[in-house]
């Protein structure tokens, strides 16, 4: 099993784990909301400036997903599995 497969699993662990938290949350559109906006913030922040510390991150389907979903969190992991 290659790196990539473990990461897609992983994110799908994930997801679940997230949409658990979202389905238990009082406002639950607020807090998915605010989520997603600072997910897509971050990710577009480190697709415009990442290339200045080595974080290659392109704006294709699956990144921008994750990170309206996950959050933050995502952003971080992929710029992580970036490195290794």
């Amino acid at each position: 099993m290659d790196i990539e497969m473990v990461f897609k699993i992983l994110c799908g662990i994930v997801v679940i784990i997230m949409m658990i938290y979202y389905f238990r949350r009082q406002k639950k559109l607020l807090s998915f909301i605010i989520g997603a906006f600072t997910g897509g913030a971050a990710l577009f922040i480190v697709n415009k400036y990442g290339a200045l510390f080595g974080a290659n991150v392109p704006l294709n389907l699956f990144n921008i997903l994750g990170s309206l979903i996950l959050g933050v969190p995502f952003v971080v992991f992929i710029v992580i599995m970036n490195f290794l």
